[in-house]
């Protein structure tokens, strides 16, 4: 595959990847802040769907960042590779299974402290992973500016 191509497909799926995840955290907050508990619920129904979506889209901007950091080292690409574990982990061990069990307690009507600590938890989370996220299409978007004016 031509490595511009790859390119374009890891910065697409990545901005992809941020705007989904931005999607999922605004739309929570506007719906816990002003929703109702029906509204609560069927966003957190909504962001399981979207995953259907969402989750391919990640592994896409994965895989192909992956392939194209292969033997580089640009400063930019190292420091998106350490970005990358805290990313991965924050997603599959926190937000993932949070957005699951919200969904869950959500849809039984349980809005009680456990539903608030673990929504505040995946908040918080969400948040660090959209600034890592931001910090390695800022890196991205480095590169490209560097190989542009040479």
């Amino acid at each position: 595959m031509d490595r511009r191509y790859l390119v374009k497909i890891h910065a697409t799926t990545g901005f992809l990847g941020f705007f989904f995840i931005l999607s999922f955290w605004l739309s929570t907050l506007i719906s816990e802040l002003f929703m109702s508990y029906e509204t609560i619920a069927m966003v957190k129904q909504s962001i399981l769907y979207a995953f259907i979506f969402f989750i391919p889209t990640m592994i896409i901007a994965g895989m192909s960042g992956s392939k194209l950091s292969v033997k580089v080292k640009h400063p930019n690409v190292l420091a998106k590779k350490k970005r990358m574990p805290f990313i991965v982990i924050n997603g599959l061990i926190i937000l993932l299974p949070s957005a699951f069990y919200l969904s869950y307690l959500a849809s039984l009507g349980r809005f009680g402290s456990t539903f608030y600590i673990v929504q505040g938890i995946e908040l918080i989370v969400g948040a660090a992973n959209l600034t890592l996220m931001g910090l390695n299409i800022r890196d991205g978007l480095g590169i490209r500016r560097r190989k542009r004016a040479v």
